[in-house]
């Protein structure tokens, strides 16, 4: 028994009153005049055993009146168990991530999510008659397969519905799911996971983990803890190829789960549209990686579809192989504007074009007076060096085509200082910073004080470490993405983006007279991914992980996207691994990102006109079959035992709250009439004995 105002208890000191009503107030007497007292005889007026008695129960009753309205106030409850297992939503999860595909091992026949499905199957047919469940599948994120229901057949064509998965389990993911849901359902819920339990499933923070108070987590763990596998776990290859004969595919093997002693030999294939063009057998360490080198990629112009192979010695052989896209082409044209006085600037630019490791580009060097018809569409990407003024044709032409998809860099030099208009970015030069002019104090440059690291143009340029720069030109960012500032906060490197396309500004000089940026070896690294940036091929190049997204269009048109693409038919359009096409024609007119949820080659067009073969690979932690300890699952589940049957934990018990409020009440009212009748008969005149 509990209350919900144990406060009020304390109105149970006002039992007092009637002790004082019946003990210290006295009997009073009407005087009635005689004419003398000498004939009467002084004696004691008795009381009888019953007047007694009766004056007794007015006095409990009055007690209890009392004690009963204080404790009406406390609001008193009770908790009793029941075992009505309707009442609990069973819950099932099963893993459908890539690990699942695994061969169950032991005598159990095919793959771990085969193993698992028999398990919820068989949870589902001990559940108790009336009993609301539900079937969730845990890959990627978790997905609510249906709603809670009661028909048996419904939930075993969902458990059977569940199909092999690429994507990477998250079981942080469970957990915020689960509490999301807790918001909603009060009524306790039973949650049966079915998952190999994988180690590399874990989140960084096991709070993540946690499930709410009334959930209790029943775990199923299928397949072995430990099992080797050997996998492709990574492959570096070139994304636009113009040279065979330079290209380099890089390829990393590693083993998992194997003993000390199982050190193992592995013959890697390089193929190239479903022909295997070079082979090489690698020696991988138990529980180690080894490296693989293919000098050359023979691969015809166009998009070829390529993988790294291994062969299959290991109950995985689904992660035997990596994919990734490659595109081979003549270089592509970059148009490069710059005052005829300026021969540095087109040097040094075009040295770090050559020098990269894959030379996609060419430069075609230009002065503002022979740029009056030229074409930019036909040019992977401009750069505007340090020129005051375009001839207006050739700025409208710009703006159009970076609105169509294109892109400009714009090198904003000394000659800056004396205008306030910049070509095609539209914004405003103010008093530029010449550091080279600083007081004895000051050392007479300045240096990068912050860079994102994340932006595609900085990722290989190490954020400038080094550099030297004398003079910066002060331009306002606006609401344009700053990727690198100065020591002083003056913004060096702006990404803005103008339609589907990019103004990258950069607010110094090329001519190693405003920095000495050209002499950096960051110099090389910063034009290579710039122009791969600029292009679009360091959007669509390389391989993708499943789950991850690519985007469509430029996310800062999201309002007006929808509708100028439609005025436009400006849709894309994605063909997945399976062939089919995964958007509706609404869909493709408006989406601004797509998920990569499956592995193997998206063909897309995107809404700037581009075409892509994206290649997609499952994470690599999910060919590390380690199982979580058992310690650690013990503490996830909160039990210190093996899993329950479910026909065992549906007959449960679990705490029910009554509360006696209503009960109390009707007593008060029973003993108000009770007191109210005895009163009413007491307080009566009284006949008193001669």
């Amino acid at each position: 028994m509990g209350f919900l105002a144990p406060w009020f208890l304390a109105g149970m000191l006002a039992v007092g009153l009637p002790v004082f009503v019946h003990l210290l107030r006295k009997q009073t007497t009407v005087p009635r005049p005689v004419s003398s007292l000498m004939f009467f005889e002084q004696g004691t007026q008795s009381s009888t055993r019953h007047r007694r008695l009766r004056y007794l129960l007015l006095f409990a009753l009055r007690t209890a009146l009392i004690l009963l309205l204080a404790l009406a106030f406390a609001r008193p409850f009770f908790r009793h168990k029941t075992v009505l297992a309707s009442d609990k939503l069973l819950l099932v999860a099963i893993d459908d991530s890539f690990s699942m595909n695994a061969a169950a091992g032991g005598s159990a026949p095919g793959t771990r999510l085969d193993e698992a499905k028999r398990g919820a199957l068989s949870v589902l047919a001990g559940k108790a008659p009336g009993q609301k469940a539900q079937v969730i599948a845990l890959g990627g994120q978790m997905r609510l397969l249906t709603q809670p229901v009661e028909d048996a057949d419904e939930l075993r064509a969902a458990v059977q519905g569940i199909g092999p998965g690429d994507g990477h389990g998250d079981f942080g993911g469970l957990g915020r799911g689960m509490r999301a849901m807790a918001e909603t359902v009060h009524t306790p819920m039973e949650l049966h996971l079915f998952s190999d339990m994988q180690e590399s499933n874990m989140p960084g923070n096991f709070a993540d983990m946690v499930m709410p108070g009334n959930v209790a987590l029943v775990l199923h763990s299928v397949g072995e803890a430990k099992v080797p596998n050997w996998t492709v776990e990574s492959v570096q290859a070139p994304g636009q190829l113009v040279d065979t004969k330079k290209a380099r595919v890089l390829a990393v093997i590693a083993g998992h789960g194997a003993s000390e002693s199982a050190a193992a030999t592995r013959t890697v294939s390089l193929v190239v549209n479903g022909a295997t063009i070079a082979t090489k057998k690698v020696d991988v360490p138990a529980d180690g990686r080894a490296t693989v080198v293919f000098e050359g990629l023979d691969v015809p112009y166009g998009e070829s579809r390529c993988a790294v192979r291994i062969d299959g010695a290991d109950r995985f052989p689904n992660d035997d192989a990596s994919n990734f896209a490659v595109k081979r082409a003549d270089p592509e044209r970059v148009l490069f504007v710059h005052q005829a006085s300026d021969a540095r600037s087109p040097l040094y630019f075009g040295a770090a074009l050559a020098a990269a490791a894959q030379a996609s580009f060419v430069l075609q060097p230009i002065t503002p007076e022979e740029a009056s018809d030229i074409d930019p569409t036909k040019y992977a990407f401009v750069v505007l060096s340090d020129v005051p003024s375009v001839p207006s044709i050739l700025e409208h032409t710009l703006e159009r085509n970076v609105e169509d998809g294109g892109s400009v860099l714009v090198v904003s030099g000394m000659a800056d200082s004396h205008r306030e208009h910049i070509p095609v970015y539209g914004g405003n030069v103010g008093d530029g910073h010449f550091y080279a002019r600083g007081s004895l104090e000051q050392e007479g440059f300045s240096t990068v004080g912050a860079a994102d690291k994340s932006h595609p143009a900085l990722k290989d340029a190490n954020g400038f470490a080094g550099t030297k720069f004398f003079y910066a030109a002060s331009v306002d960012p606006g609401q344009a993405r700053v990727a690198a500032r100065l020591a002083d906060g003056t913004p060096l490197l702006i990404d803005k983006q103008v339609g589907e396309g990019h103004v990258l500004l950069f607010a110094s000089g090329l001519d190693n007279l405003t920095n000495d940026l050209p002499l950096n070896p960051a110099f090389v690294a910063f034009v290579d991914q710039t122009a791969r940036y600029l292009s679009g091929e360091e959007r669509v190049s390389g391989a993708r992980v499943v789950d991850s997204f690519v985007q469509l269009r430029n996310p800062a048109n999201q309002e007006s996207a929808a509708a100028a693409s439609k005025a436009a038919g400006a849709t894309v359009d994605i063909i997945g691994p399976d062939g089919k096409r995964p958007l509706s024609l609404k869909e493709a007119a408006a989406a601004q990102s797509f998920q990569l949820a499956r592995a193997g080659f998206y063909q897309i067009r995107f809404a700037n006109g581009r075409d892509a073969l994206i290649a997609v690979n499952p994470d690599a932690r999910e060919s590390d079959l380690q199982s979580i300890p058992d310690d650690v699952l013990k503490l996830w589940s909160g039990s210190a035992g093996a899993a329950q049957p479910a026909a065992e934990t549906a007959a449960e018990e679990t705490n029910d709250v009554s509360s006696a409020w209503w009960w109390v009440m009707l007593l008060v009212l029973l003993a108000a009439l009770a007191e109210s009748a005895l009163a009413s008969r007491y307080l009566g005149t009284q006949r008193e004995a001669v």
